[in-house]
């Protein structure tokens, strides 16, 4: 299990060429991959994308990357004679027309515009497989990182999700004998009405079972204790992304949490609810930065 935040930085150097790859990622519903790199290897932005998404598959993540070329090697100096030339022309001519000295220096001819150019030389499968090599470390540094904080996160799990299996457990056991506590309090209440110890049995019997139909939450608790189950199971054994399906899980959790709300038949199962209904605000809020 892996937490979405998490920071990975590689530095990749050798005679030629320095690297730096800053990886960052936060929580967010989807993958989000932002990267900035700079021009001269901005061949590579497709293939970097794709190699980040293999490894992380849900938040956002930015990536930031330094590239150095130190390199005689990488460029060549190129002499735009034509130009050059054309210079010179239009300088004599200057000269010749205002009467001036041709005092016409290379070094100054050099420094206008498109006379000198330095381009790259093309060493762009070094230059990926480079980037590439370096990417990977970042990434397994920002795997690693997330992964020591999902371990975090597992345990704080864990110790909440103890404590909704025992305010279920709680709730089943308060729940016991409310049915019976209603045909009492029923029977009490027609004798009071009436007047009269004589009252109608199967009436009561069956309005017991009409309530007993309407409140009962022996269904709700075996939900809930299967949900209980699948959570464990989930942060427990797999280290695929599971994010998404705690979410699910958490709200199949809540659904059934306020449906016993609502079908309360006491002040004790109410303040049980309320207490389940903050655990398991708690752990929704944490699932949320869950890869």
């Amino acid at each position: 299990m892996k937490s979405m935040t998490g920071f990975g930085r590689a530095i990749y150097e050798n005679s030629n060429r320095n690297y730096i790859i800053d990886l960052k990622t936060v929580n967010n519903k989807y993958s989000d991959i932002n990267v900035k790199l700079p021009r001269r290897i901005s061949f590579l932005e497709e293939k970097i994308r794709k190699a980040i998404a293999n490894k992380i598959t849900r938040g956002k993540v930015e990536a930031t990357i330094t590239f150095f070329d130190y390199s005689s090697k990488s460029k060549k100096i190129v002499l735009n004679k034509e130009i050059a030339k054309e210079y010179i022309k239009q300088l004599r001519e200057i000269a010749d027309e205002n009467e001036l000295s041709e005092n016409i220096n290379v070094v100054e001819i050099a420094k206008l515009p498109d006379i000198l150019n330095s381009i790259d030389v093309e060493n762009d499968e070094e230059i990926a497989e480079e980037t590439l090599q370096c990417l990977n470390m970042a990434l397994d540094n920002l795997i690693e990182m997330r992964a020591k904080e999902g371990e975090n996160i597992k345990k704080d799990l864990v110790k909440r999700l103890e404590k909704v299996a025992i305010l279920v457990n709680n709730i089943e056991k308060e729940s016991t004998g409310l049915v019976e506590e209603y045909v009492l309090k029923l029977e009490k209440r027609v004798k009071e009405i009436l007047n009269t110890n004589i009252i109608d049995e199967n009436r009561v019997a069956q309005e017991a079972v009409i309530y007993a139909d309407k409140m009962s939450i022996e269904e709700e608790l075996t939900r809930l204790k299967s949900h209980i189950e699948q959570f464990n199971e989930l942060i427990n054994n797999t280290q695929n992304p599971i994010g998404k399906k705690l979410d699910f899980i958490i709200q199949e959790m809540n659904r059934e949490t306020n449906t016993i709300g609502s079908k309360s038949g006491s002040n004790g199962i109410t303040n049980l609810v309320i207490d389940l209904k903050v655990e398991l605000e708690d752990i929704r809020e944490q699932i949320q930065n869950i890869e």
